[in-house]
C-alpha cells in the first residue's frame, strides 16, 4: 500500500500546473526516476554491507532492527501526509531513508528462508514466499485505490502501512533463532572479496545475477510511469477518485496475475530446465510490456498487466530460486547482497533512461506520451535481450557442467523455446 500511495502522490504533485510552471525541467517521468533512485540507490552503496551483516550477525535480530526502522520511517511519512507537507522532495528524502533500511533488510530476509527450510523443500518455500507476497500485492493496491478515494488522500495508506509493521515484527519474533554460520575469516572486506570471487568464478550464479539485473532495469520503468499513464492516457478526463481507484485496481491486476503465475508454475514440465524457462519467462513478460506501452485503453492495459504479472512472477521466482539453490549457506547472504546491489541499482537507471528517452521523443508538451515512449523503449530492448538469452543459453544455471547429460549450448531461438534437447523420449 505504501508504494501505491508514494507513487500516486509523486505523480499527482509533479503533474500539478503549479509544479510544472515553477519546475519546467523536472518532468513527472524524471521525478519518478529520481524517486526510484532515492529508494534503490542505497543498495549500490550499502547492499554489500547488508549482505556482510546477514552473514555475520543473527539474521532474526537483524530483521527485527530493520523492520523497526522501516516502521519509524512509515510513521514519518504518515505524519507528513497528515500535515500537508508531503512534497516531491519529502517523498524522495523519506524514500532514501527507507532504501537504507532495505539495504540491510533484504539480505536478512533472503538468507533466513534457506536457514529455516530443508534444501529439498527450498524451491517450494521460495515459491510460497513469492505467492504470499503477490497475494498481498493483488489485494493491497486494489484496497489502496479504494481507500484513497474514501479517505480523500494517501495519509490513510501510510497509516495502515505503519500499523502493518507491528504485525510483521510480531511474526518475526515468533520465528526460530537464526544465528550466523561460523566464518573462517573475520575481516568483512575479505568476506566480500570471497563472495565476489565465488560469483565471478561460477558462471551459473554470475549469469543469473546479470539476467536479474537486466530484467530489473528494463521491466520496472512501466511501474514507475503507471500513475502518469492513468492520469494522462487511460483516464485523462475522469475524476481524481476514479483515477486513484483505477491505479489501485491495475496494480491489483498485476498482483492477481502474479498469484496465477505462482499457482501455474508447477504445471511447467519437470524436464524443462531453468536455463530455458527463465529467459522464456523474461521474453513473454517483455512482450506483454510492449502491449502495455502502446495501449490507450484502460481495459487493454488491465488485461496486459494481469498477463504480465504471470510471467513477471515466473521470471523473478525462477531466477532467485535457481540462485539460492546454487549458493553455499556460508556465502548466501553476501552473494545475495551482490545480486541485490546490481539489480536494485539497475532499477533507477532503467527508470531514468526511460524518462530521458520519453522526454526526448515526446517533449514537455505531453507527459503521457513521454511515459508511453519511455516504457516502449525499455520493453523493446528487453525483448531483444531475452531473445538473445534464449538463443545462447547457460546450462550452468541448472548446475550442469560440460560433459553432463543435458548440457546443451547449441544456439537457436526455437531450440531454446522448445527445450527439445531435454525432452524425454516418448514412451513406447
Amino acid at each position: 500500500m505504501e508504494m501505491t500511495g508514494v507513487q500516486w502522490a509523486m505523480a499527482k504533485a509533479t503533474l500539478d500546473t503549479e509544479w510544472i510552471a515553477h519546475n519546467p525541467a523536472l518532468t513527472a517521468p524524471l521525478m519518478m526516476a529520481y524517486l526510484a533512485a532515492a529508494q534503490l540507490f542505497p543498495q549500490l552503496f550499502l547492499g554489500i554491507l547488508g549482505g556482510v551483516a546477514a552473514d555475520r550477525l543473527n539474521r532474526k535480530t537483524l530483521l527485527l532492527v530493520t523492520q523497526s526502522a522501516r516502521m519509524v520511517i512509515a510513521a514519518a511519512l504518515t505524519l507528513a501526509a497528515l500535515r500537508g507537507v508531503i512534497s516531491p522532495w519529502a517523498l524522495i528524502v523519506l524514500g532514501g531513508l527507507d532504501g537504507i533500511a532495505m539495504a540491510f533488510n533484504i539480505p536478512a530476509w533472503q538468507v533466513l528462508t534457506p536457514r529455516l527450510v530443508p534444501r529439498e523443500e527450498l524451491a517450494d518455500a521460495i515459491t510460497l514466499n513469492g505467492l504470499q507476497f503477490n497475494v498481498a500485492r493483488a489485494v493491497g493496491p486494489a484496497l489502496a485505490g479504494l481507500l484513497m478515494g474514501v479517505a480523500e488522500g494517501v495519509w490513510a495508506l501510510f497509516a495502515l502501512n505503519t500499523l502493518s509493521y507491528a504485525v510483521i515484527l510480531f511474526a518475526v519474533a515468533l520465528t526460530p533463532d537464526a544465528p550466523a554460520p561460523a566464518s573462517r575469516d573475520a575481516h568483512p572486506w575479505r568476506q566480500v572479496g570471497e563472495a565476489w570471487s565465488y560469483v565471478r568464478g561460477h558462471i551459473g550464479p554470475w549469469r543469473l545475477i546479470i539476467g536479474i539485473a537486466v530484467f530489473s532495469m528494463l521491466a520496472t520503468p512501466f511501474l514507475r510511469f503507471l500513475p502518469i499513464l492513468i492520469q494522462e492516457i487511460y483516464l485523462p478526463t475522469s475524476t481524481k477518485d476514479r483515477q486513484e481507484t483505477a491505479f489501485g485496481l491495475l496494480l491489483g491486476a498485476m498482483g492477481v496475475g502474479a498469484v496465477a503465475g505462482a499457482l501455474t508454475v508447477r504445471r511447467i514440465p519437470a524436464w524443462y530446465p531453468k536455463h530455458h524457462f527463465i529467459p522464456l519467462s523474461i521474453l513473454l513478460c517483455a512482450l506483454t510490456l510492449v502491449v502495455i506501452a502502446f495501449a490507450t485503453s484502460i481495459w487493454v492495459a488491465a488485461v496486459a498487466i494481469a498477463v504480465c504479472g504471470i510471467f513477471w512472477m515466473w521470471a523473478f521466482n525462477a531466477a532467485w530460486g535457481a540462485l539460492q539453490m546454487l549458493l553455499p549457506d556460508a556465502l548466501r547472504g553476501r552473494v545475495s547482497a551482490i545480486a541485490n546491489t546490481i539489480s536494485f541499482g539497475a532499477m533507477p537507471v532503467g527508470a531514468y533512461i526511460a524518462g530521458v528517452v520519453g522526454q526526448a521523443v515526446a517533449g514537455r508538451e505531453s507527459e503521457g506520451l513521454a511515459a508511453m515512449a519511455g516504457t516502449a523503449a525499455a520493453s523493446i530492448a528487453l525483448v531483444a535481450v531475452a531473445a538473445a538469452m534464449l538463443t545462447w543459453r547457460t546450462p550452468e544455471i541448472d548446475g550442469l557442467r560440460p560433459g553432463d547429460a543435458g548440457y546443451d549450448r547449441v544456439p537457436g531461438l526455437v531450440r531454446g523455446i522448445t527445450g527439445r534437447a531435454h525432452r524425454p523420449p516418448a514412451a513406447g
